[in-house]
């Protein structure tokens, strides 16, 4: 009897229980079907990227209370994220505070920043890996290292991040083959051969996850932050990259006169000495001198940088971090938007780094330093005679052209 019973009143009872159910399922789909507007919605997902960028600079300027007239009107821009990337004020004063212990409250931000899905504020984060990585190789390798937790935090998660974006795969190169005629060229005779196998180069092997940076690992783990940089490069501002080259040149820390191999400066010296013998014209003289100067990569003798400023001190150069930085620094050398200061510095890193690779004795470092020297040569060059041709254009006296008569019949 208490079975049945028990089995009616579930009976009637479910008209009940169907429209609670109902009533349930009806608004769960409304809810889904909002939150699937909101996320297709621009304006929805503008607003949501703004607060969150505003959030993040309210936190910044907490940290920072000096500097809070600095920070506080980029919160209130229509691009928050970006205002904050493209300020060099902002910039100086989070690296001048920036300690890397574990306990800083700068690292702990920018550990934050970087996991928020803005892909705005990562940009925030990215510009300042080569301050946070020249900072962290220097201090180290220094012969009582202190506590850099905050630092190899930051480093973690952009290595987490690098690591689940290629998703257990190496970065590949297809590298062209000669033997195959391209679409710009047909050769003449047709040889049947076999379709050969494309030659394929490793810029990076699989990485594998890391929950703690390990004496070991740490080039590689470093060298992965910096080719997140490198991705990133075109959208990164000038003093971003001032600052790597600054510390790439600290890093090489080579001084020796063969820095200056492949410089045009030591060609113009032998022409001068030439002429001074055989005492030839004093006005070939001056005009060598003036190719001198106009060609010469302004620094002073103690092999400082153009701005007599060098970051950092000598560290141990792998490839893991050495092949990422003459990414950079190509970039900075040839970028057509970079400033003249940045192709300066970037140009004086990179004879740096090829002194340090030839000591060392490092055959791609070699490789890889000679060429950008010699296309930062040509480019310098072609500058210099665009710039030439100019001037004589303008020196050059035209003749006024005399007014056409139009004939007109009556």
């Amino acid at each position: 009897m208490e079975f049945h019973q028990h089995h009616r009143n579930n009976n009637n009872s479910s008209p009940q229980c169907s429209s609670n159910s109902n009533s349930i399922s009806s608004s769960s789909s409304v809810t889904t079907t909002t939150t699937t507007n909101n996320n297709n919605n621009p304006m929805h997902s503008w607003w949501e990227s703004v607060s969150k960028a505003r959030s993040r600079i309210h936190s910044l300027a907490s940290i920072l209370p000096h500097h809070n007239h600095t920070l506080s009107p980029l919160a209130d821009s229509e691009r928050p994220a970006l205002s904050l990337l493209s300020s060099p004020t902002a910039y100086s004063a989070l690296s001048s505070s920036l300690s890397g212990s574990h306990s800083d409250p700068l690292c702990h931000w920018l550990y934050d920043t970087f996991l928020s899905s803005d892909p705005h504020l990562r940009l925030v984060v990215l510009s300042f890996i080569p301050l946070l990585s020249g900072l962290y190789l220097s201090r180290v390798h220094s012969s009582d290292p202190p506590s850099l937790a905050g630092f190899e935090a930051v480093l973690l998660a952009l290595y987490a991040a690098e690591t689940k974006s290629r998703a257990g795969k190496p970065l590949l190169v297809t590298i062209p083959d000669l033997s195959i005629p391209s679409i710009y060229h047909t050769p003449l005779r047709k040889t049947l051969s076999p379709n050969p196998t494309p030659s394929v180069g490793v810029i990076s092997p699989p990485l594998e996850p890391h929950l703690a940076v390990k004496s070991t690992k740490r080039a590689c783990i470093v060298g992965v932050a910096l080719h997140s940089y490198f991705s990133q490069i075109s959208h990164m501002p000038s003093w971003s990259k001032l600052e790597f080259c600054l510390f790439a040149a600290g890093w090489a820390g080579q001084d020796c006169p063969c820095r200056r191999e492949f410089d045009p400066i030591k060609s113009l010296n032998n022409t001068l000495s030439l002429t001074h013998e055989n005492g030839e014209g004093h006005l070939e003289i001056e005009e060598v001198a003036q190719a001198l100067n106009s060609l010469e990569i302004h620094h002073d003798p103690d092999c400082e940088s153009p701005k007599g400023i060098t970051k950092g001190h000598r560290i141990p150069l792998p490839w893991e971090i050495l092949q990422p930085s003459l990414r950079i620094l190509g970039h900075c050398l040839m970028g057509p938007l970079n400033s003249q200061e940045v192709k300066d510095a970037a140009s004086f890193a990179v004879r740096c780094l090829y002194a340090r690779a030839s000591h060392d004795l490092v055959p791609q470092a070699i490789l890889a330093t000679r060429s950008l020297i010699q296309l930062d040569n040509r480019t310098r060059d072609a500058a210099k005679s665009a710039s030439s041709a100019a001037a004589s254009n303008v020196n050059t006296p035209t003749k006024t052209k005399k007014p056409e008569m139009l004939l007109v019949s009556k």
